[in-house]
């Protein structure tokens, strides 16, 4: 615990992003060295943003404990870039977050066929039946499957994996003991109980629109390839495209009618290499070499035996449309942060 609010400090730094944390830890080993370390010593790391320097030097760890005694009381797990269980796939991005926020069991990701299946907040009934049969059968088949939790093709792909009778992993935007959307509240208690619910951001963070791009680019690094639903060209999900990219994760794409909006950006993926997919068959033979034993062959489901299983529960009604705090304006440092990502690539 004594370790832990340290690393609390560092994250917690106004302005830190996580590369920032990384070349904190790269030149003072941990979080101790940097908290105890001399102003003068900030000042050498030259590549770090002055207002990043400053902040290091306020020592308060009020927050930070106030942070462990929320973790304790809603059972929540910190895991950090420092434990062993930490994993390596994230760990080797160009900006793992040093901390994660944990409700659930968490993974073994190294082990795991994790497939992250992202796609339209605002789908197509197509898109939804894909997304969902996806969730299930890749469930069904042995996979991992790694999601957001947002209102639209993260939640048909979560409900059909939880349906499916396989773990799930939702990444929030947001502190996990924050509902976003409302409509998902179900669900929240679902994956914690079959998976776990990771989050970069302590409890209490609200839904920020800048929180989501950075929050992909955990969805991706976990995984071992991206499935793209629907989505239009320039959206969160072709984001979360280009990080995968980024960090030589696979793609794939599910293709759609040439005149439909929200298969744009998956067309245009195969287009450019994707691998196209029609069945969770077409992800999973990419990963039976390398992971012998942990792909199964269920009895297949018939199309009327699936589309039952996907019925929605009586407790899980239509989602409304609801303003997604993924649109909100915000003009902090971190917004144009954002902004150079998306355009990387």
């Amino acid at each position: 615990m004594a370790s832990l609010k340290y690393w609390l400090w560092l994250t917690t730094r106004k302005g830190l992003r996580p590369e920032h944390a990384v070349r904190l830890l790269e030149h003072f080993g941990t979080p101790e060295g940097a908290y105890f370390a001399d102003p003068g010593e900030y000042d050498l790391l030259s590549d770090l943003p002055l207002p990043v320097r400053t902040a290091l030097q306020e020592k308060h760890l009020a927050e930070a404990e106030g942070i462990l005694a929320d973790c304790e009381r809603l059972g929540l797990r910190i895991l950090t870039l420092g434990d062993a269980d930490y994993p390596d796939r994230l760990k080797n991005i160009y900006d793992p977050p040093a901390v994660l926020y944990v409700k659930g069991r968490l993974p073994a990701f190294d082990e795991e066929i994790a497939v992250a299946v992202v796609g339209s907040r605002r789908p197509s009934e197509y898109g939804k039946r894909m997304a969902g049969r996806l969730g299930l059968e890749l469930a069904r088949e042995g996979a991992l499957v790694v999601s957001g939790i947002a209102q639209g093709l993260d939640t048909e792909a979560v409900r059909g994996a939880l349906k499916g009778g396989g773990p799930v992993v939702s990444v929030l935007g947001c502190g996990i003991d924050v509902t976003y959307p409302r409509a998902t509240r179900f669900l929240y208690e679902d994956v914690a109980a079959a998976g776990a619910l990771l989050s970069e951001y302590p409890p209490g963070t609200p839904p920020e629109g800048w929180h989501f791009p950075v929050r992909n680019r955990i969805i991706s690094g976990v995984s071992l390839g991206v499935v793209a639903v629907e989505c239009g060209v320039r959206s969160g999900t072709m984001t979360t495209v280009r990080q995968a990219l980024d960090q030589d994760r696979d793609v794939f794409a599910v293709p759609g009618n040439a005149d439909a909006p929200m298969s744009e950006g998956p067309n245009r993926l195969i287009q450019q290499g994707a691998r196209l997919v029609t069945c969770a068959r077409d992800v999973l033979r990419e990963y039976e070499d390398r992971f012998p034993g942990k792909v199964r062959r269920p009895v297949p489901l018939s199309g009327e035996e699936a589309a039952a299983r996907l019925e929605p529960r009586a407790e899980e009604p239509e989602e409304k449309h609801t303003e997604d705090a993924e649109k909100a304006v915000d003009k902090s440092p971190e917004r144009a942060y954002i902004a150079r990502s998306a355009l990387a690539g």
